[in-house]
């Protein structure tokens, strides 16, 4: 399974710079000069391989140049490419409580007393930070709405991957259809 580090919003001068939306825990590692990315434009099939040459951080991006690429023409073709890495390339967690995002996709949601939400249909990352995005099932009408719950312990107490399994405890009102 392919897991996305990073992605290409822009441009950036005229000497091949790309903005680059982090979408690691491990940019200093991902980004480093020398280091291999696989690109994938959106919808493509195939991928290309690129090394960093240098890679800065700016306004909470990272300005990245490859190589290769060293004029505006080349960094804006590639505008929205994905860098992905193979989930089975990465190490395990050391932390018990942090978790890769594929972990948790496709993992039954339930309430304390058994009920279940639905399940998890992907990890949305902001600002504010991490937003469980949940495709209701059955008990909560209408089906297959998105409901965003906060991943803070508070509001998620148990999260048993070897279960496949997740249990949440929202305040009142936050799993309510708008």
């Amino acid at each position: 399974m392919e897991l996305v580090v990073g992605r290409v919003a822009k441009s950036h001068g005229v000497r091949g710079e790309l903005v680059v939306e982090v979408r690691t825990d491990e940019p200093e590692l991902r980004f480093a000069p020398g280091s291999t990315l696989t690109g994938r434009l959106p919808r493509a099939k195939t991928t290309q391989t690129y090394v960093v040459e240098s890679a800065r951080e700016h306004s909470g991006r990272l300005l990245v140049r490859l190589e290769g690429v060293d004029d505006r023409s080349v960094s804006d073709a590639l505008r929205g490419m994905l860098f992905v890495v193979d989930s089975a390339d990465l190490p395990p967690s050391e932390d018990p409580d942090e978790y890769y995002d594929h972990e948790l996709e496709g993992l039954t949601v339930q309430l304390g007393d058994g009920t279940v939400v639905g399940t998890v249909k992907e990890v949305l990352h902001s600002a504010a930070g991490e937003l469980l995005s949940i495709k209701a099932g059955e008990a909560f009408a209408p089906a297959g709405r998105e409901i965003l719950v906060p991943f803070v312990t508070q509001m998620v107490p148990t999260v048993s991957i070897d279960e496949g399994l997740i249990v949440i405890d929202p305040p009142e009102g936050l799993l309510d259809p708008e």
